[in-house]
């Protein structure tokens, strides 16, 4: 049996969705060549979940190297698990199908695997990614998720996304999408901020409850480098409980932080840039933390997220 399927996840419509995922987000001073370096990397290294989206603007670069893995044998196109997401700026529902459409030219792919409203807020259409006043401040759209939603079920009825879902959304916009009259596709998954430190015990009880799978990003940390990301927060990865268990089973703090995600049932996104790293943390599958050893990380939660910027900007709280 596949590493991928031993350790996939069953998601409400019936696909699969690898556990273990490849994360592409990236400070602006990343070059495009490394990303695609990096992707070929995880490819090669057994990765078959990879996360992107719109925002990123590394579309392209993915695209071929997963084209490039493709064209040389190493995988074929079902063997790999894509995520991209649907940006504010597309939340008009006639502007859904649109953003998936400009991901998919940008990949030069038929289909992805996974399609997720990105932030549950709407931004004015246009040419900016974050759209502006004269003043500074951001310009909102006032959109209805529901119908946002409505768009999406039927990206995944013309097949151009497999699975549909969201990321960013609490509790209370989880149940709007829930009991929306006529829903037809509940979403397969919420991609949250998910770390040691902002555990999201109560939301993952949730999501569990309703039959939808937890994706975690930011799950070593965050990179101070991004613009977005503040940084006079502890550094994850220094923590000492954190580093003392990765000593007991001589692992990385990364291996540990990862593994826990894993035995709660969350679905993880590892990133890195770095050979040696990428390699280091796709190594998650032949240890197991201890009952004691996850409590003592239970424990280390602080409610404390690395981007409060963007949680902030657009009133994110989980």
């Amino acid at each position: 049996m596949s590493f991928t399927r031993l350790l996939s996840v069953h998601l409400n419509d019936g696909h699969f969705m690898p556990m273990l995922g490849f994360g592409t987000s990236a400070p602006r001073k990343v070059a495009m060549s490394n990303v695609e370096e990096a992707v070929q990397v995880a490819i090669d290294v057994g990765y078959r979940h990879i996360d992107s989206a719109y925002l990123y603007l590394n579309e392209e670069a993915i695209g071929q190297a997963i084209r490039k893995k493709i064209a040389n044998g190493t995988v074929k196109r079902k063997d790999i698990f894509y995520t991209t997401k649907l940006w504010g700026t597309f939340s008009r529902p006639e502007l859904v199908q649109r953003g998936l459409e400009l991901s998919l030219q940008k990949l030069q792919l038929s289909y992805v695997n996974l399609y997720l409203i990105h932030y549950p807020v709407s931004l004015q259409p246009g040419k900016e990614f974050i759209p502006m006043d004269s003043q500074g401040k951001i310009i909102f759209d006032t959109v209805d998720l529901c119908s946002t939603w409505e768009a999406m079920e039927k990206c995944k009825n013309t097949g151009l996304a497999k699975s549909i879902g969201v990321s960013n959304f609490n509790r209370r916009q989880l149940e709007m999408i829930l009991n929306k009259p006529g829903l037809k596709y509940k979403p397969v998954c919420n991609q949250v901020e998910c770390h040691p430190y902002l555990n999201q015990s109560k939301l993952l009880e949730y999501c569990k409850s309703k039959d939808i799978v937890m994706t975690g990003y930011a799950a070593l940390g965050s990179d101070p480098g991004k613009e977005w990301v503040k940084t006079d927060n502890p550094v994850l990865l220094e923590d000492p409980v954190l580093n003392a268990i990765a000593e007991k089973h001589r692992r990385t703090p990364a291996q540990v932080a990862l593994r826990y995600q894993l035995q709660r049932g969350v679905v993880v996104l590892a990133k890195s840039f770095t050979e040696k790293r990428i390699k280091k943390n796709f190594q998650i599958c032949d240890f197991q933390l201890t009952p004691e050893d996850m409590k003592t990380i239970d424990g280390l939660n602080k409610n404390m997220s690395y981007f409060e910027n963007v949680s902030s900007l657009f009133c994110c709280q989980h």
